[in-house]
This record gives structure tokens, sequence and C-alpha cells, in this order.
């Protein structure tokens, strides 16, 4: 496998040049702005393509070195391509709302993670001994749980690098990331601001087809790390090449899951923890992430 390669042609088919009207336009991008069409600014793909790129090299890095990739994308239409781009690669993902404290108080995300597991076993096993209610109360917070965290539980730690669709509605996440040093690659529209993205990728945030575009370039440029990762590690990729991208993900994901595990057993290790200290945790720590919001 190599770099995914793109041309100019595949961008502007997917629309990444269209901007936002010229009056909600954010000075900060001028530079990136080839000018307007109809009161719609359009963006300077000659810049783009080689920022991309510098974006897409990056991503291939982090996961060659073993780093793990947080796709970020809350709105409608990303959500769906960034959850399959993320499986597709045996990254992670945050596409139902960021919770606050995602990144910076991880180790409460973390027991909100092992409630979510409690509950998926207790399900597994029919949930014997509850009564209906109990039951679908359970199931209730199995849905709320999974849809906030079933993209990172098995993360097993903070990320090594951040993909945004929209910086804008995603800015607490950036800002999270900034707090602790962790470098993010961003889709970057005509109404936005690049402060706080390290690797600026000037384009629509709004079109569909942009999105998925985004995304299937950045989970090939990972998975052309993850090859480079398991060739080091002595892996036979002429064998592997006969399954393609599943299998190297599925690789990759058995790999980081053991990883994991692992890290979780040497920090439950110090000391004994009761279940029910443990479910009492959890709970606290539903109520901080306020999982129970509304929406």
């Amino acid at each position: 496998m190599a770099l995914p390669e793109f041309t100019l042609r595949q961008l502007l088919e997917a629309g990444v040049h269209f901007g936002h009207q010229t009056q909600r336009w954010n000075p900060r991008m001028g530079q990136y702005i080839y000018g307007d069409r109809n009161g719609i600014h359009i963006m300077d793909l000659t810049q783009t393509v080689p920022m991309l790129d510098k974006a897409l090299q990056v991503v291939r890095d982090t996961v060659a070195k073993g780093g793990r990739v947080l796709f970020v994308g809350t709105k409608r239409q990303a959500q769906k391509p960034v959850a399959e781009a993320a499986e597709r690669c045996a990254q992670y993902y945050m596409n139902h709302r960021w919770l606050g404290g995602t990144l910076t108080n991880w180790q409460t995300v973390s027991k909100s993670i092992s409630r979510l597991r409690e509950i998926d076993e207790k399900m597994a096993e029919g949930a014997a001994g509850l009564t209906k209610r109990e039951r679908l109360s359970m199931e209730r917070d199995q849905g709320k749980l999974n849809a906030s965290l079933g993209g990172i539980r098995e993360m097993g730690g903070v990320p090594d690098l951040l993909f945004v669709i929209d910086v804008n509605k995603e800015d607490l996440a950036i800002a999270e990331a900034k707090k602790l040093g962790i470098p993010v690659v961003a889709i970057v529209d005509t109404n936005c601001s690049p402060d706080g993205v390290d690797y600026v990728i000037p384009g629509n945030d709004d079109a569909a087809r942009a999105i998925q575009l985004y995304c299937d370039l950045v989970a090939r440029a990972a998975l052309d790390g993850m090859t480079a990762q398991l060739g080091a590690a002595g892996v036979d990729m002429g064998a592997l090449e006969e399954y393609g991208e599943e299998t190297l993900a599925e690789e990759a994901a058995a790999a980081e899951a053991a990883a994991a595990a692992e890290a979780e057993a040497e920090a439950a290790a110090p000391a004994e923890i009761s279940d029910e200290a443990v479910s009492n945790d959890a709970v606290a720590a539903e109520g901080v992430l306020d999982l129970d919001n509304k929406g």
C-alpha cells in the first residue's frame, strides 16, 4: 500500500472549493480564498492540495508509530462517514456529541466506558434477575452510553492525533486537544478560524461528498501507516495483502484491544475495588458527563 493519491479534479467534483457566503467569512481564512462567485467564497485548491497531502502524511506517520487517531464529526452529514472511516482503519471516533472532558478528564470517561462494558455483559447474559422495568432502564443507559462512547470504548487512553471535520462545531474538542498538546488535523471552511489547528485543510465542511472524500483519504492514510507498523513488527505483509484492508484493520484492532486491556489491568492492579464501588463511580461519571442530555 501507499499514501492515498487524489487529484484536483476529485476535489472539484466533491465541491471542496465551495466556501460560505461572503458576508459570513472569517478574515483569518483570507489567505486561502481564491475569490467569490455569486456571493459565495471560492477556496484556492492549489493550496488545499499540498496541505491535504501533508495532513495525510501526518496521519500515516502517527499510525505507523503505533499512535491512535480520533475522528471527530458530530454534525448530521458527518456522523456516518466518520464512523465508517474510523472502523475501516481500526481507529476511533466521536460522532454523536462531544462530551466535555473527553480528553482532559479521561479517568472519568474511562469509568463510563467500564459501565458500558458492564451493561453489555449483563445484556449478553440475558439480564437475568432483572425486572422488566430494570431491563428497560438498562437498555436506555446502554443506548446513551454507546452513542456517546461506543467509538472510543477500545481506545485505552487519549489519542495521539485528532481529525476534525468542522472546527466551529468541534471547538471544545480542539480546545481540549490544544491543552494536552495533541496535534489536530482539521477541515477549515471560510467561516472558521484556523487557530488551534496544527494541520489546516482549507475546504468545504458541509457537503456530504466532500466529507466522504476527506474521511476516505484519512482512512486510507491510516491503513498505509498500519501496513508500515505491522511490517516493522515482522508481520508477513505478503500474506496479508491477499485479504486487503479488512484484515489489516482486524489485526490492528486486535493488537489495540489487547494493549488497552493490559493497560486497564495494570491500572486496576494496585487496589481491589468492589463491584458496588465500580457501579457507584460509573453512575457519578455519567452525571459529570451529562449523558442524560435531552439531545
